[in-house]
Order: C-alpha cells, then sequence, then structure tokens
C-alpha cells in the first residue's frame, strides 16, 4: 500500500469515527477495540508526518546496526519500559511486520559510536532483541534541536506520565538547557516547566523509580503526594517500608503510588489492606487483579496477557453487564 493510500485509509477510519460521535440522537458506545485502533491510527498518522517533515528538511532513511547506536544523553522514561514485558507487543508486531515507522539519530564529534538516538527508544529495543537492523532518518542536530524533537515525539503520542514529564523536564535543567528549550520540547509554558521540575526536585529519585510511571496519576494528584511528603515526619522511611512489603513491590504502578500515597496521609493499615486485591485466576494461572477506590474500581491485566484477550473481554462487557443485570432482577 502506498504512503497516499494508506493516509486516506487512515483518515475514513478517523473521518468514521468522528461522524459517528457528532450524530444526533441515542448511539452505542463505540467498542473499546475500535477506539483502540482509532488511538494507534492517529499514532501512526503523527509519527508519519513528523518523519514526513523530517524527510523534507534533508533527512535520509538509513538501516542502522542497533549496537552502532548510543543512547539519548537525557531520558523520558523509566526504565521498566525497555524490558522485555513492556516490550513484548512491538517485538512480536516488528517480528512480523517490520519497522514501520524510522526513529531519528544523529551524529556527535568525539563519541564512541557512529550515532545517538534521538527518538525511537522503543523501536531500537526491539531491534536489538530481534537481532535486525534500525530504521531511523539521520539528521545534522545541535543538542537543542535535538531535546526538542525528542519531546515533540512524546507529545504527540500523549503516553508519557506526568511524573515521566516532571522528570524529563528536570533532567533537561540538570543537563544545562534553558527554560525555553525545555517548554518547547514539552510544548507548555514556563510555569508548568517550574511546577515539573519542582516537583520532580522535591521526591527523592530512587522512590520515584520503585513507584513507576503511575500512568494513571495526573497533575493534581503527583501536587498534592509532594505537599503530603513535605509535611510528612519521615516520609522516606514510610516510603520505603511500604515500597518493601509483600504484595506491593510486584503490584502495578498505580496501586504502588496509591499505597505510597495513603501512607502518607497516615493510613498506613488502609494501603497495606488495599495493595492485595482480589487475583484474576484461570487453570492457576494469574491474569491480573480487581482493585476497589475511592475513585471506582479497576481491573487490571498483567503485561504477560496478549492485547487480543483484552481486546476480546472488552467486546464482551455488553453481554456480561447484561447477564449480570438479569442475575440480580431474579
Amino acid at each position: 500500500m502506498s504512503r497516499k493510500d494508506s493516509k486516506g485509509l487512515f483518515a475514513n477510519v478517523l473521518g468514521q469515527l468522528d461522524a459517528s460521535a457528532d450524530r444526533a440522537g441515542p448511539q452505542r458506545t463505540t467498542s473499546p477495540h475500535l477506539l483502540k485502533v482509532a488511538a494507534s491510527v492517529r499514532e501512526i498518522q503523527e509519527r508519519s508526518e513528523l518523519a514526513e517533515r523530517l524527510l523534507k528538511d534533508g533527512g535520509q532513511i538509513i538501516e542502522i546496526d542497533p549496537e552502532d547506536v548510543l543512547d539519548s544523553d537525557i531520558p523520558d522514561r523509566f526504565a521498566s519500559a525497555y524490558d522485555a514485558a513492556s516490550l513484548g507487543e512491538l517485538v512480536q508486531s516488528m517480528g512480523e511486520h517490520g519497522q514501520s515507522t524510522p526513529g531519528l539519530v544523529r551524529s556527535v564529534h568525539g563519541a564512541s559510536k557512529p550515532f545517538q538516538i534521538v527518538f525511537g527508544r522503543r523501536r531500537l529495543a526491539a531491534a536489538r532483541m530481534l537481532g535486525v537492523k534500525f530504521k531511523a532518518i539521520a539528521r545534522d542536530l545541535s543538542d537543542e534541536d535535538a531535546i526538542v524533537l525528542q519531546g515533540e515525539e512524546n507529545s504527540n503520542r500523549h503516553d508519557l506520565s506526568f511524573i515521566e514529564r516532571c522528570l524529563f523536564a528536570r533532567a533537561q535543567e540538570a543537563a544545562g538547557f534553558s527554560r525555553d528549550v525545555i517548554s518547547r520540547s514539552l510544548n507548555t509554558g514556563k510555569s508548568h516547566i517550574s511546577e515539573m521540575i519542582r516537583l520532580a526536585s522535591a521526591l527523592p529519585h530512587d522512590v520515584l523509580q520503585e513507584i513507576g510511571a503511575a500512568p494513571d496519576v495526573g497533575r493534581r494528584r503527583w501536587v498534592e503526594f509532594e505537599a503530603k511528603w513535605s509535611s510528612h515526619d519521615a516520609p522516606l522511611e514510610a516510603a520505603k517500608s511500604v515500597l518493601a512489603a509483600e504484595g506491593v513491590r510486584g503490584a502495578d504502578t498505580n496501586v504502588r503510588f496509591a499505597s505510597v500515597f495513603e501512607v502518607l496521609s497516615g493510613k498506613a493499615e488502609g494501603a497495606l489492606l488495599s495493595v492485595d486485591p482480589p487475583q484474576l485466576v484461570s487453570h492457576g494461572l494469574v491474569l491480573g487483579n480487581v482493585s476497589h477506590g475511592k475513585s471506582g474500581s479497576k481491573l487490571a491485566f498483567n503485561k504477560s496477557v496478549p492485547s487480543g484477550f483484552v481486546d476480546f473481554v472488552a467486546e464482551q462487557i455488553e453481554s456480561l453487564h447484561d447477564q449480570f443485570m438479569k442475575r440480580n432482577a431474579r
């Protein structure tokens, strides 16, 4: 399929989704599977547009040995984003269909390797696991241009959590970048940048690493977390204690955040009870867990569960809800 044809197909899918949302009258809720497809399509479009712009600016796509690429000086994710469990779906996709979107690399004078990654670190890690060449656009970029492009691709994906954005901003400041550059890389104002850097600086890096990305936790909750940390008599000891507790270490990153938050709020007993949620078990295999909180209940599947099964469960929600309502109407 040509690039032009694929763009038309993507536009068709997104157009149908947008149109269905605007129709008058009662509507069936768009299926979670279709929403997931739409999100993937938008991501492919945005990456494709960024890659096309870089190509027009004089870049060229080359195939590189992954071992010839240095890591970025400034990380934008937690290290767990590059482990085998997190990269499972990407590795499978690239193994079956190849690398659909190139990364971006640059040459650094005097470096130990020919190239340095600017963006596409997960694709690079997947290529390394597969033992295949890494497709990338090669550009001559200054440090400032490289960090802005790295941040721009992250902004396009909308998949960095709030705390990852805070740590990315803090790492840039530590590397000597100006607030103007940091603002451009994160596509936000200087006042937000100041808050992000203050928050990332106030919380111990090792504790944040143990909690993890916590993608469900937004700005307001992290601000509350920092306030409780600052007012607690012994926050580090309290956090370390709960993070070391059995049932917390292997829990979901959002659960780990909630556990520490509750301890800092003086609700240690409730926190320890909440971090051992009911497990979803099938034939002795733990598929995930169910947790109940003030904001609602959540069903979280383990990373090892195939995405196809998760989509299948999502498609059965209406039928399961109907069965539940009939059972309770008796």
